[in-house]
């Protein structure tokens, strides 16, 4: 299949990946179909592609706040992994 020989084979540079757009070009260039990006992306879900990275990372992203958020501030708040017990105020058992 066409999209196994990656992007460079079809024309963009060799450190490109897949992405909806350019699988809605590929079809067009090859069976002279329109299809829209998000009818590529379902088109390619049913074919079992998934989607392997985010099309670009945040430009704010932190790190540094990041690990300390989570070394941190995460400890102090996460749920125990326990939860209490239900309660009821009626006497009766369940079947």
């Amino acid at each position: 299949m066409w999209l196994d020989e990656g992007p460079a084979a079809h024309g963009w540079a060799d450190d490109q990946v897949w992405t909806a757009a350019r699988v809605r070009t590929l079809i067009g260039q090859k069976f002279h179909l329109s299809y829209s990006v998000s009818g590529v992306t379902r088109l390619l879900h049913r074919m079992g592609y998934s989607v392997q990275m985010p099309a670009r990372p945040a430009a704010e992203r932190d790190e540094d706040a990041i690990t300390v958020w989570r070394e941190v501030t995460w400890q102090e708040v996460k749920p125990s992994g326990r939860r209490p017990a239900r309660s009821s105020a009626s006497r009766t058992k369940r079947a």
